[in-house]
């Protein structure tokens, strides 16, 4: 609307609103004695005027106001053109709602500018006058507005920068109205226009409280932070909201800077990553680190309650071999189906952790005996039952569980893991394959396995293995014909030890093939000497654990050692247990000693007769001599039937190519008896005990060792 036009408007709705109000006794009435109360606004401490609603002229202007403005005839032309109209509009709606309003506008002072000032604007009329006045006080505030149209500018002459950040930027004033916002914060927002929004109504209502708090300290001068979640089509987003009060040269808060920031993606990915640090990648299943949590709060919840909780600690027997045999995705495969099946069967009553490689675990509050455990243990056993399907491929499985009880076996979560762990060890070691609940007795043998375990590593750290060798003899000519190295080491406190102190080290791969390392190498080192002093040389036979075959490269290491100390290979003989042919994972068994045999090496089958011993059995290996065990030798006096299976033996062995050696022969008609079974070579203390390697030079420069 013109300029005129609008005064025109304006001069017609006001007198129009003075014919309406004549009657009107709510509003403000000056009496006939408003000259009195002219004096008392000119004792007001802020300047003061009076004038008519409709043309603005003033009536009264108090000290305060002829010293800030000047003398003025007209309000109306205090105020900037710009202004004017809008002033104007206000005070019409503020007649209609018969209220007082604030009012900041540029008034023109005494010095001819204009300045901000602060209006409270009240509507009156004087009783002897059918005119309605404007009653108004003003407050210079053209340093604060300033220093903030200031602010505001310096937001617009950096706007290009600011539409270009991701974030949420806002300027909000202490009451949190929005001055200004970004491009991203106008799209975030779904406003379109700054001033009319109040930044408070868009806060979700559970964090208005927090947002508020943060609002109202940031306009206390204090920089203050807070964190909020929306929703909308694309799902929940993560707010970090950080509020900067900007403040003038006295330290006052004029304004707020609030900068709000999408973090879903970093909340996204900590959270992915305190999943994959609970949960196994693989199977989904609670990992070692968070199942060992969960067992330590059901565990304080059972002391609490005075109720048990039951351990079942789930090993798959030979996993290894599926792994080497079908491809370690077909092991995944396995481990993911098994997950599954124990998930459903026992999901709803018992909480599922993986451990690690092939072991899995579940824990079970309030169980009432060990019957209960048991037929928990029963189900997870049965799991199996069912062979996997992997590319068109069968996968047959076992399981090996251990289980125990609070606070029947332990009374912290680690005693806990031990008992399960306990039990589980002793049934592996006497065979694989179903369940075992912990009992004390364990612990006794776990404990000893442990030392055994931790003598081994001493006596390796310390080189103290030294190889001594007993020599085998012809029953008939008396002279060496051979020799067996045994492990010995020499202990600084209790002298000469045999392996019996570390047996459970032979049934460790890394420890049992550390220690066959080191023999190796000191026996071939003896027979490399013994070369070259020129003696005449007899094979010498080297024990193997059945672990060492666990890896398909055992042949190609004891080859490669042989070569690098120059040995022929007829002078070395490899002796196995026959456990190392009935044993799961025999095909690299098989592998090896075809390979050693076909480079020379002979084979000899150790302590037969102590396992399910089988004839059958050896056509599938490449078997040079068997060695019946000193247990049955020293039974062939009194027992004749064991002296029938022997001869029986002794007259079978040249149609299989085999040749027979009797081990442990201590007395003289132990000899007698075996010579006239027709049994060719023997050995044990009746000819020698082992000896050093210095003392086997003497006997092979002798070369008869029994008179």
């Amino acid at each position: 609307m013109k300029e005129n036009e609008h005064s025109m408007y304006y001069f017609e709705r006001v007198s129009e609103i003075s014919l309406n109000y004549q009657n009107k006794k709510d509003i403000l009435i000056l009496d006939n004695t408003s000259q009195d109360v002219f004096k008392i606004f000119n004792c007001l401490p802020h300047p003061c005027a009076v004038c008519y609603l409709d043309d603005g002229a003033i009536i009264h202007a108090n000290p305060k106001w002829q010293n800030q403005f000047g003398i003025n005839h007209s309000f109306f032309d205090m105020i900037g053109k710009n202004d004017l109209q809008n002033f104007q509009n206000e005070l019409i709606a503020c007649v209609n709602l018969n209220n007082v309003f604030l009012k900041e506008i540029e008034l023109i002072i005494e010095s001819r500018i204009y300045n901000w000032f602060s209006l409270q604007v009240q509507i009156a009329k004087i009783a002897s006058d059918s005119r309605m006045i404007i009653v108004m006080t003003a407050t210079n505030i053209h340093h604060r507005k300033s220093t903030y149209l200031n602010q505001i500018a310096q937001f617009s002459a950096y706007k290009n920068m600011l539409d270009v950040s991701a974030d949420c930027i806002k300027l909000l004033d202490k009451n949190g109205w929005i001055l200004y916002v970004n491009m991203s914060g106008r799209k975030i927002l779904g406003i379109s226009d700054e001033g009319m929004t109040n930044w408070l109504d868009l806060v979700p209502i559970e964090y208005l409280g927090e947002c508020k708090k943060a609002l109202n300290l940031a306009a206390s001068g204090k920089n203050a932070f807070a964190k909020m979640e929306t929703m909308d089509t694309d799902g929940i987003h993560f707010w970090h909201i950080h509020f900067t009060p900007i403040v003038d040269q006295y330290n006052q808060t004029q304004s707020i800077l609030c900068i709000s920031r999408d973090i879903t993606r970093q909340i996204k990915t900590v959270q992915k990553l305190e999943r994959q640090n609970e949960f196994d990648p693989l199977t989904g299943l609670y990992n070692r680190k968070a199942f060992r949590q969960v067992v330590d709060k059901m565990l304080n919840e059972a002391k609490e309650q005075f109720s048990s909780i039951g351990l079942i600690l789930m090993d798959l027997d030979y996993f290894k071999h599926v792994n080497e045999t079908m491809g370690h995705e077909a092991g995944d495969h396995l481990l993911k189906v098994v997950a599954k099946r124990l998930s459903l069967e026992l999901g709803k009553t018992a909480i599922i952790g993986r451990l690690g490689g092939d072991q899995f675990v579940a824990v079970i509050s309030n169980v009432h005996d060990e019957k209960e455990v048991l037929g928990f243990a029963e189900i997870a056993l049965r799991q199996l039952d069912t062979p996997v399907r992997y590319n068109n491929q069968q996968i047959s499985g076992a399981m090996s569980i251990g289980c125990a009880m609070y606070p029947k076996d332990a009374d912290n979560t680690s005693g806990l893991f031990r008992c399960v762990d306990t039990a589980l060890s002793d049934l592996k070691q006497n065979g694989r394959g179903g369940v075992r609940t912990y009992n004390s007795s364990m612990l006794i043998r776990s404990e000893q396995k442990a030392r055994q375990l931790n003598k081994a590593r001493q006596v390796l750290r310390r080189n103290f293995i030294t190889p001594y060798y007993q020599p085998k003899v012809d029953l008939f000519s008396q002279k060496i014909v051979g020799f067996e190295a045994l492990l010995r080491w020499v202990c600084p406190t209790k002298g000469l030890r045999f392996p019996s102190v570390v047996a459970e080290a032979f049934n460790d791969y890394h420890l049992s093939t550390q220690i066959s390392n080191q023999m190796q190498i000191k026996i071939f080192k003896d027979i490399r000497n013994w070369l070259d002093k020129g003696l005449e040389m007899v094979p010498i036979a080297i024990n193997v654990a059945p672990v060492e075959f666990l890896r398909d490269d055992y042949a190609e290491r004891f080859l490669t050692r042989i070569k690098e100390f120059d040995i022929p290979h007829h002078l070395v003989e490899l002796e196995v247990t026959e456990y190392v042919l009935a044993d799961r994972g025999s095909d690299y068994v098989q592998r090896a000693l075809q390979l050693l045999k076909e480079n020379g090496i002979r084979i000899a089958l150790d302590d037969f007769g102590t396992g399910h011993s089988s004839l059958s059995r050896l056509k599938d290996y490449p078997i040079d001599c068997l060695k019946i065990d000193r247990s049955f030798i020293q039974l062939i006096e009194p027992d004749k039937e064991i002296l029938a299976i022997i001869e029986a033996l002794i007259q079978l062995a040249p149609k299989l190519e085999l040749d027979i050696v009797a081990e442990g022969i201590e007395t003289s008609s132990e000899l007698e008896i075996l010579a006239k079974s027709g049994c060719k070579v023997g050995q044990g203390f009746l000819f020698s005990k082992a000896v050093t390697a210095t003392e086997v030079i003497g006997m092979l420069q002798n070369k008869v060792i029994y008179h």
